[in-house]
């Protein structure tokens, strides 16, 4: 590997380090600080490999280990003697730009960087403390923030002293298990800006290389360590990151790098580091940065397919796939993903229902394809349940909606009016009938149905207009795919005080209250571990453990109790309501692409989002028989951006069949304006199977927006032309 390999193994590094050496055209070039070039880069030997693999399995379990770790530690060698501080090195650089000399700052960085023992000796808060826990890296932040900061401001001599230094210290041979004085050097050398310039990315794979080889005990402790970062720098580390895998992956000038087949071992070293600050930003609540901040949306532009191909052959064994670490993979991406992977599934069922009626000498119908579903627009829940009810062998065809009486032929259009009506009777009564879900309920049959109504809008790709709290998705991902035993529990997780937040407020303010009570809460509250529930005007009582209306809660019990009160209102008191949920939505969504989604990203599938920008409409609308220009698409874009958000909802929702904004944004909708050459006296026209509408050359705006308006407001049935 990198640090044992002998040094005859490395005389094109050796080259490349002398090459850094050499001084160019006498002291001019030291004393003015010069961007970083590295001459040569392309022409380094690949080193060889730290080990076999470092491309690892797709989680980084860190929660499994101890707070403090058993294994043996082995002894910290002494450190050299650094006295400089903060504010020396200060002084140092100030006088160095007023005067020109920068021998001081030049040895500074020199002897700093030349080993890990002496990024130790300059960076470690005291030399003599150990520092072995994960709750204190022992690295003094300010000072190695404040010598970074300077760094890229020194002249090139200076910057070059750094990496000559690196080099020395990943070449260096290691004995025996990493200290913690290496980890501390490690994830100090990780956030060294010079890694942003592609000139340095030979050295910054080595580096991270040997950090993603580190044994999952040292992994924990630079996982908890990185949660210690500040927000600002967390998130160049982060993108410093995806950067050198987006450029790995389409360099803008391939000549800056090795040839790809010597460096296949890049791409997957700097995503399992990532993997790491992923897991650091997942144990704080709330995280340092967005979940959304470590996609890479170069990845939309790969081969996706391929990757998720590879990775459900393979798994996590030792052939690499992005969908191995899928917090890279932004939600786009994993829209087409799941895209994709159901038509692939539509088309298997289509054609094997195609070969059962040829086999039994049965003549083939098209209708037999598809999912077809008839509805009366009078009766639309109860003949819709039945549908689905009598037809869930059919449920993973495409889906084809017809509306009783109605002549409109469903090319999608109808399909979104069916989700959109349906999803507003069942989970809103506002809209005339009574709401059908309700957790109290036991009919376990409607619970199934309702699941895969849900179910049938991911895999038909449709947005839906619904509001669950974000456990909901938590819960249908747990487990994601469906265990084989019947007997395994599904639809549990962890939930939270946060989560009875979002739907008992009251309840979960007054277990908050408990909490922080500062009193005797035995005395105060009188509660023991038993609750009560109203179940169809009947009280019940449960205990939420053994004997637990003998136990009474104290303040120190009162964080179990809480807990396992909002564990009984989530998961336990609804857990047969919600399994069957659970089997509707994955009796069609049945996918291994939901192994690659979080909560949050399946709340964004199914309901799309309710944020409408029509500025954003309007720059990524085409046109057919008018130009942007034409007084009468002046007047619509005036007349729209002007209308309340009802009624730009209501616009959405007649043009193309839903009110939801879908995963890509305004522009995935590819919405078209087309002239209608018709009098001005008619109403504009939608075709939703398209996302077009058909507007009349209208004379004036007031006219345009009278017509739009009476057209939007009275838009429920289909017709043909």
């Amino acid at each position: 590997g990198l640090e044992r390999g002998a040094k005859n193994q490395f005389s094109a590094f050796s080259n490349f380090i002398t090459t850094i050496n050499q001084k160019k055209e006498g002291i001019g070039n030291r004393n003015s600080p010069t961007q970083l070039v590295i001459p040569n880069i392309k022409n380094v030997r690949d080193l060889p490999p730290i080990c076999l693999d470092v491309r690892q399995k797709q989680r980084v379990s860190i929660d499994t280990l101890p707070q403090e770790l058993k294994a043996p530690v082995p002894p910290e060698p002494s450190l050299p003697i650094q006295t400089k501080t903060v504010k020396d090195f200060q002084d140092d650089v100030e006088k160095a730009k007023s005067s020109g000399d920068w021998k001081a700052v030049h040895d500074f960085y020199s002897t700093t960087f030349d080993s890990f023992l002496e990024i130790n000796a300059a960076f470690k808060k005291d030399t003599n403390s150990p520092f072995n826990t994960i709750e204190d890296s022992g690295i003094n932040a300010k000072f190695v923030n404040v010598v970074y900061d300077a760094l890229l401001n020194t002249p090139q001599d200076v910057q070059k002293s750094v990496l000559k230094g690196i080099i020395n210290g990943l070449l260096q041979e290691w004995k025996g298990p990493r200290t913690k004085d290496d980890l501390r050097a490690y994830c100090i050398l990780l956030q060294n800006p010079q890694f942003s310039n592609t000139s340095t990315y030979v050295i910054y794979a080595h580096l991270l290389r040997q950090i993603a080889a580190l044994t999952e005990a040292d992994h924990h402790f630079l996982v908890h360590w990185s949660k210690k970062i500040s927000q600002r720098r967390f998130k160049q580390l982060v993108d410093r990151l995806l950067q050198f895998i987006s450029l790995r992956l389409f360099p803008a000038k391939p000549e800056e790098f090795p040839p790809m087949v010597k460096c296949t071992w890049w791409i997957p070293s700097a995503t399992k580091v990532l993997a790491l600050f992923n897991a650091a930003n997942s144990l704080i609540s709330p995280p340092i940065i967005s979940y959304m901040d470590f996609y890479n949306s170069t990845l939309d532009h790969i081969d996706l397919m391929e990757e998720y191909h590879n990775w459900q052959c393979y798994g996590n064994s030792h052939r690499f796939s992005f969908c191995q670490y899928p917090f890279i993979i932004s939600i786009v991406a994993k829209k087409v993903i799941i895209q994709r992977d159901s038509e692939q599934q539509m088309i298997s069922i289509a054609r094997q229902s195609l070969v059962d009626k040829v086999s039994r000498r049965q003549k083939p119908d098209m209708n037999m394809l598809f999912l077809n579903v008839k509805v009366r627009r009078m009766h639309l829940v109860s003949d819709s349940l039945d549908e689905l009810a009598r037809k869930r062998a059919d449920l993973k065809k495409k889906l084809k909606v017809t509306f009783v009486g109605e002549a409109g032929l469903d090319m999608g259009g109808l399909t979104k009016e069916w989700f959109l009506l349906l999803i507003r009777q069942i989970f809103h009564p506002d809209y005339g009938e009574s709401s059908y879900i309700s957790f109290k309920c036991d009919n376990y049959s409607e619970f199934r149905l309702v699941g895969a109504l849900m179910g049938l809008a991911v895999y038909n790709s449709i947005t839906l207009d619904i509001r669950f709290p974000p456990c909901c998705y938590k819960k249908l991902l747990s487990p994601p795919i469906v265990p084989c035993d019947h007997n395994t529990l599904v639809g549990i997780c962890d939930v939270t005080l946060d989560d009875l937040f979002q739907i008992m407020p009251e309840l979960a303010h007054g277990l908050s209250e408990l909490l922080s009570h500062e009193g005797n809460v035995e005395e105060d509250f009188y509660s023991t571990f038993q609750v009560f529930q109203e179940e169809f005007g009947v009280i019940k009582s449960y205990n939420l453990k053994p004997n637990g209306d003998k136990i009474p809660v104290t303040n120190q019990n009162r964080k179990e109790y809480v807990q396992l009160y909002v564990d009984f209102l989530l998961n336990k008191s609804i857990y047969k309501q919600f399994a069957a949920f659970y089997y509707g939505f994955h009796s069609v969504c049945a996918s291994y692409a939901l192994l690659l989604l979080r909560p949050e990203e399946v709340e964004i599938l199914v309901c799309g989002s309710p944020e409408l920008d029509m500025s954003a409409l309007q720059r990524s609308t085409q046109y057919e028989g008018y130009q942007k220009t034409d007084p009468t698409i002046r007047y619509f874009w005036d007349v729209v951006l002007g209308f309340s958000l009802e009624l730009q909802k209501k616009l959405l929702h007649f043009a193309t069949g839903s009110d939801r904004v879908p995963v890509g944004g305004m522009a995935d909708l590819n919405f078209k304006i087309s002239k209608s050459e018709t009098s001005t006296n008619w109403l504009p026209v939608a075709h939703t199977c398209f996302n077009q509408l058909c507007l009349p050359p209208y004379k004036n705006k007031k006219e345009l927006k009278q017509k739009l308006i009476i057209g939007i407001s009275n838009a429920e049935g289909f017709g043909l032309e």
